[in-house]
């Protein structure tokens, strides 16, 4: 069996501009049936696949998934105006606003991994890559003044949490955008669904960019997904259990020669990443490794080698389109080879 889907819509998250593949994994155990079901949400397609006795339980435990996956659509949502993000962007700044626990915790996070990285990730980039997206879209660059004007607003340091459900901005021109963390924080809220309905085994991934494992597939020792590789010479892959893969790679030119602007934003230049790399990481959580991998996709493979050695249980790949890896890890590993593609792979693209 082979699943593919193609995107559309104006995403929340960031852009894909390919689909997955999951190739056949038949269970070794006819007990167990393999149920798999397709959700569009937050601009992107989330599947599932889980193994049960009951494939009516693994079925209703999957939409319990997506339910929580459109519930959390309304909170993080920068596109939809009624959206707890929208409305928390549009109240008036300098003072605290009560917000959900779940708006919270996103944000939390999201600080946690600016910190880590010293900015290059950054939840408040939000307004400088909508400039550049409109950019893509036909509008004229920015010049520089007008970059360095949106570039005031760009400072996750001045975003205050007040415990236990109260944010403030102490600047004007602050701005959330949860893009490069909150598909990863919504998967893994899909896991805890998945898990308080008895699933124990089962692949949740977004867009084919974030992977969360819960247990194995019947007779295997973890989910195998092949990881993005922008020369497709080396065949990366890793085994995932109880464990998450995301991967960031900045948007590909225009195979017609017309000029693009990728979705991924490098503050300092107030511009687009100019890299060629993709990056992959796993990490225990979906959203420690969906802002990691943007992390450190800006911050390049030198400076992102000592964050990840500084982090537990974490691994990183940048590879390079001519081929050339480079691996940090604090314990997970990830697989190199030329051989082809293993068998029964899902394979992960961004």
């Amino acid at each position: 069996m082979q699943w593919s889907s193609q995107l559309r819509s104006e995403p929340l998250l960031d852009p894909l501009p390919t689909a997955p593949v999951l190739l056949p994994n038949p269970s070794s155990n006819p007990a167990l049936i393999r149920v798999l079901k397709t959700h569009f949400a937050m601009g992107t397609v989330f599947e599932i696949v889980a193994y049960s006795s009951s494939p009516t339980q693994a079925s209703q435990a999957i939409d319990h998934a997506f339910h929580e996956i459109d519930r959390l659509e309304q909170v993080m949502s920068i596109y939809k105006p009624q959206s707890e993000l929208s409305r928390l962007n549009q109240s008036p700044h300098l003072q605290s606003q009560t917000v959900s626990p779940d708006l919270y915790q996103v944000i939390q996070e999201s600080l946690h991994y600016s910190q880590l990285s010293d900015g290059a990730f950054d939840v408040t980039a939000g307004p400088l890559a909508e400039r550049w997206k409109g950019v893509g879209r036909g509008d004229p660059a920015p010049d520089s003044l007008e970059v360095k004007k949106l570039r005031r607003g760009v400072d996750y340091r001045q975003i205050e949490l007040i415990s236990p459900n109260k944010i403030r901005f102490h600047s004007e021109h602050v701005a959330v955008d949860l893009g490069a963390i909150g598909k990863g924080y919504a998967v893994d809220r899909a896991a805890d669904v998945l898990r308080a309905n008895g699933i124990e085994s089962a692949l949740i991934h977004c867009g084919g960019s974030t992977f969360y494992a819960i247990g194995c597939p019947p007779g295997e020792s973890g989910w195998q997904v092949q990881l993005c590789d922008p020369s497709d010479r080396i065949n990366p892959h890793v085994l995932l259990r109880e464990n998450s893969l995301s991967t960031s790679q900045q948007t590909p030119p225009s195979m017609l020669g017309l000029p693009t602007f990728g979705h991924i934003i490098d503050t300092v230049a107030g511009e687009p990443s100019t890299s060629s790399t993709a990056v992959s990481v796993v990490a225990e959580s979906a959203t420690a490794s969906d802002a990691l991998s943007t992390a450190l996709l800006l911050m390049g493979p030198t400076k992102g080698r000592s964050l990840v050695n500084q982090l537990p249980n974490v691994a990183a790949t940048w590879i390079s389109p001519d081929g050339l890896p480079q691996i940090a890890t604090s314990g997970p590993e990830i697989l190199m080879s030329n051989a082809g593609r293993p068998q029964n792979t899902i394979f992960s693209q961004e």
